[in-house]
């Protein structure tokens, strides 16, 4: 096999990630994670998945995904104090948080927001809308320019 060379140039291999890129689910409605998990895997999402704010907290210390989508109502925890916690501590400051709520309070995004998650999306959701901010929640999170299509 023969390598081509060219003048002035350094050729570097393709640098693609190792590792499937990690989505933390932390929700108490079955039906909703097994949607979102088939959903998901889909795409090529590693998912893990949490009923509680404790499975959920202890998943995200351990395994670091690259995202996390946060229920505001957990059974044995308040979401917003669980998105909270997750952005202050050291290890899980900069994995961004979708926050998912069905709640009809209107100051439920601006909560979000001062618990430290980047993103709201109210349920029932659009699931396309829901891959699209997954999408560009990656993206800005690891400093990659938006694609044309996402920007508009």
């Amino acid at each position: 096999m023969s390598t081509a060379t060219f003048p002035g140039v350094q050729l570097r291999p393709a640098v693609w990630p190792l590792d499937p890129t990690k989505i933390l689910v932390i929700d108490d409605d079955t039906d909703l994670v097994d949607s979102l998990r088939r959903r998901l895997t889909q795409q090529k999402f590693d998912v893990l998945i949490a009923k509680t704010g404790d499975q959920g907290r202890a998943l995200a210390r351990q395994h670091h995904p690259d995202l996390i989508l946060l229920d505001v109502h957990l059974p044995d925890s308040n979401g917003l104090e669980l998105c909270q916690e997750l952005t202050d501590a050291p290890s899980t400051c900069g994995i961004p948080v979708i926050l998912l709520s069905g709640c009809d309070q209107s100051d439920v995004i601006e909560r979000s927001r001062a618990a430290g998650g980047e993103y709201f999306i109210r349920k029932p959701y659009d699931p396309n809308a829901l891959l699209t901010l997954i999408r560009h929640a990656l993206n800005a999170s690891r400093g990659w320019p938006q694609a044309a299509d996402d920007a508009e």
